[in-house]
């Protein structure tokens, strides 16, 4: 006889777990402790199955009924509920643990640590997603909405930083878009803030392009009374006009004072393509002086604090701002600016040489794995002459 709500109130615990039909495979399972457990039997290939559907009476007669009937069409189909259920079940936990956080991060060792991204853009990438983490870090990944996204980054452009704001949302879409191919996420709610927030105006690093004011900068150098290995540092930075990145994480094994060159690796450079830079005769020197004081083993530039750190991202900022040069007129990466704009006017130079000297230039890495192919004998001359000038 089929069931009623009246006979599914009636029926009481009893010592052992009982059954009481339904029809068409349901019925309820009463326990000794009062709970009254959907059920539903179905067959597949011979062997006997049971499918979990709720308790009574948080699940009622008719959506049980209703359950069992879709149930029973899963298995004319030749599937298996009571599997599927599992495979549900298993993937809503494993997604619920797929937070925001934890894919970004997994996605900065994956995609950019061990695929040799510069050290100073995964610092970046850890420092987009610390400003993202306190509003979604926690989420799961597949259950963010546009919106929450948007708060923080409104939050940063309110602050003045639409800059930050951008590049936050370009970094969460990045990791969007990695939960998606690895099955943690469908879309990419970021795609949807396009044109929400603040464009930044483009700025461009300060830099000394006349002659006499390049005279005074270097003169200011020479007189810089902080820490020796700063002052080197400073000397050294305007003749090899490598980003301020670059030339704070040199390691004495890169360097060859002999042939005169100093390599760097992939992992270094911001586009990871191995570079080489050619030191003049007064590089050199610069070098020679910092290997007496320290020897020639990890940085060549550490940090005041520990030999095993190299000196910090605004050491060279701060020094030119100790020296009575404001940002807005001298920036440790405006030096390449300086250069490449005194090496393009003298029109001695190769515009290509200069571009490949800067670690512009074409991706094509199979033309020499630190570039020193084409351009390099120009390049040497070309280094020694700015050197000199």
């Amino acid at each position: 006889m089929p069931l009623t709500d009246t006979r599914l109130r009636a029926l009481k615990p009893k010592d052992k777990p009982y059954k009481v039909t339904d029809e068409r495979g349901l019925y309820v399972e009463v326990t000794p402790t009062g709970s009254k457990l959907w059920r539903f039997r179905y067959r597949i290939g011979g062997a006997q199955k049971k499918l979990c559907i709720g308790s009574y009476p948080d699940i009622s007669l008719k959506q049980a009924r209703d359950a069992a009937y879709e149930a029973r069409r899963a298995v004319a189909s030749g599937g298996d509920p009571a599997f599927e259920k599992r495979k549900r079940k298993i993937r809503a936990e494993f997604l619920s643990a797929q937070t925001f956080e934890a894919v970004a991060r997994e996605y900065i060792e994956q995609m950019m640590v061990q695929n040799g991204r510069a050290d100073g853009t995964i610092v970046k990438a850890n420092y987009f997603l610390d400003k993202l983490a306190p509003a979604i870090g926690n989420r799961p990944i597949h259950e963010i909405e546009p919106f929450e996204v948007l708060a923080p980054l409104k939050r940063l452009e309110a602050t003045g930083k639409h800059e930050t704001a951008k590049k936050c949302r370009s970094f969460a879409g990045r990791v969007f878009r990695y939960g998606v191919a690895t099955t943690r996420c469908k879309s990419d709610p970021t795609s949807m803030l396009k044109g929400a927030l603040v464009t930044p105006r483009a700025k461009h690093y300060a830099a000394i392009l006349e002659p006499t004011e390049l005279g005074g900068l270097l003169r200011a150098i020479d007189d810089f009374t902080g820490y020796m290995v700063t002052k080197l540092a400073l000397q050294i930075a305007p003749h090899v006009f490598v980003r301020p990145g670059e030339l704070r994480h040199a390691e004495w094994h890169e360097i060859d004072l002999v042939d005169g060159v100093w390599k760097i690796p992939a992992g270094k450079m911001k586009a990871r393509r191995a570079h080489a830079v050619p030191l003049s005769k007064q590089v050199r020197g610069y070098l020679t002086d910092l290997a007496e004081m320290l020897g020639r083993e990890g940085y060549v530039f550490p940090s005041a604090r520990s030999s095993k750190r190299p000196m910090s991202e605004n050491t060279l900022n701060a020094a030119f701002r100790r020296m009575g040069y404001s940002k807005e007129e001298v920036t440790a990466h405006g030096l390449r600016a300086t250069a490449s704009t005194f090496l393009n006017e003298s029109g001695l130079w190769n515009p290509d040489a200069i571009e490949r000297a800067l670690a512009h230039g074409d991706s094509n890495v199979v033309r020499g794995i630190y570039h020193r192919g084409k351009h390099w004998d120009e390049r040497v001359r070309m280094a020694q002459w700015w050197s000199d000038y």
